[in-house]
């Protein structure tokens, strides 16, 4: 296997979950007759460029299909962040009724709903067929393709060159690295500005996050790798900022670096030094993870195993694709965890790929009154203990699982 950006030769293993199905493929009554397509979900570290990365067996539409049931709005926390982030740039780099801002995986229009709020001109790039008709329904332009050099070649000659580009979330979803993220330096005008932001690989460490891991994510990144990738491929970074969002990401701001005239911030070398620092650039950071999933794993399944013998009563919330890494890779089924609760429509009355535990809406979760109620995308704790507060009331316990077995 060679690496997806520098194509050095991949020997070092980061983590190994063996095989799970994609984690997004819920599954309706009638494909539970049939067999699910498994993957290997292994993980591999380039010394050369310090980027973790998937080994590919499935290819992009095969994950991202025109179904595809991740809504962004969904979450309010997200939506807070998403509105905070549009006031911050309106105001930092003075965008007007005169700019353009692109979003590229721009989901159901959650953040660029505010960008239109704002008065300021805006287009959406979001191959899912699902998720684009929603962002429609808001009113948002959104161009139904996969993001790469061919298709900011076609905008950039159509004049639809941005001020701002966001992407959120996506730059560890795409195969092909080197082509999408040239594809930026082509669509920014010559003094705009690109954004990203992604889970940071130090964190996902740091926090055992092994369940951030699926085939979805075909990159795990640190600012190392990624100021790498974007030098070679036309972006340079000029700032950098940690946030607090899944578990611990990165806002990454670049630049053309043909034109761009943004000084670069101290905070770049900074967290590079950090990142040195905590051994990124050192095989021994990315060997050693490989011990944490098992250790989660134990601790889960003891959890569920004394609370069937207790009588207690287990429920999940979110059918997150976290919450499928994990469970998959523990092997829990239904007779253990019988079923998940989400409030999207989109998810509920189907079943969990792999586990095929039922999906249900939070009625259920009302009438059954379990004991306790695992919180599968642990990064939105604070969020669903909120929204299940009631949950309290008959004595149930909230119980994260990352990073360790924890009772709230």
């Amino acid at each position: 296997m060679k690496c997806r950006h520098c194509n050095a030769a991949l020997r070092l293993p980061f983590l190994d979950l063996g095989s799970a199905p994609p984690s997004n493929a819920y599954l309706s009554e009638q494909a539970l007759l049939a067999a699910e397509t498994w993957f290997p979900l292994r993980l591999m570290a380039c010394e050369s460029c310090w980027l973790v990365q998937t080994e590919d067996y499935a290819g992009r539409e095969a994950l991202f299909t025109e179904d595809y049931a991740y809504f962004s709005s969904f979450s309010s926390s997200w939506l807070a962040h998403a509105q905070a982030y549009v006031q911050a740039m309106r105001s930092r780099f003075q965008l007007d009724a005169a700019s353009c801002v692109v979003e590229v995986a721009s989901n159901d229009g959650y953040l660029l709903q505010y960008v239109q709020a704002a008065g300021i001109p805006c287009y959406g790039v979001e191959p899912t067929a699902s998720t684009a008709q929603a962002a429609r329904g808001k009113g948002i332009e959104s161009i139904e393709r996969f993001f790469g050099v061919e298709l900011a070649t076609e905008l950039a000659a159509a004049g639809h060159q941005a001020d701002l580009t966001v992407a959120n979330n996506v730059l560890a979803h795409v195969p092909d690295i080197n082509d999408f993220v040239a594809g930026f330096a082509l669509l920014l005008k010559p003094q705009g500005v690109a954004t990203f932001e992604f889970p940071h690989l130090l964190r996902m460490v740091q926090g055992c996050q092994f369940d951030t891991a699926y085939h979805e994510h075909y990159s795990y990144l640190s600012l190392t790798a990624v100021t790498r990738i974007f030098a070679a491929n036309g972006l340079r970074v000029f700032d950098v900022q940690e946030l607090p969002t899944h578990g611990g990401s990165l806002r990454v701001f670049a630049q053309r670096a043909d034109s761009g005239r943004a000084l670069v911030q101290p905070a770049v070398a900074e967290l590079l030094a950090v990142e040195s620092g905590a051994g990124m650039t050192r095989p021994e950071f990315y060997s050693q993870f490989q011990l944490q999933p098992s250790r989660i794993v134990r601790e889960l399944l003891s959890f569920l195993v004394n609370q069937v013998d207790q009588g207690g009563r287990v429920a999940a919330y979110g059918a997150a694709a976290k919450g499928n890494t994990l469970l998959n890779y523990a092997g829990v089924r239904p007779h253990l965890l019988p079923y998940v609760v989400d409030m999207n429509p989109a998810k509920q009355n189907k079943y969990l790929p792999g586990s095929r535990i039922p999906i249900v809406n939070e009625a259920h979760l009302k009438a059954n009154r379990p004991s306790h109620v695992l919180i599968l995308p642990w990064n939105l704790k604070t969020e669903v203990m909120e929204q299940l507060h009631y949950v309290r009331e008959w004595g149930g316990t909230f119980v994260t699982m990352v990073p360790s077995l924890e009772l709230l």
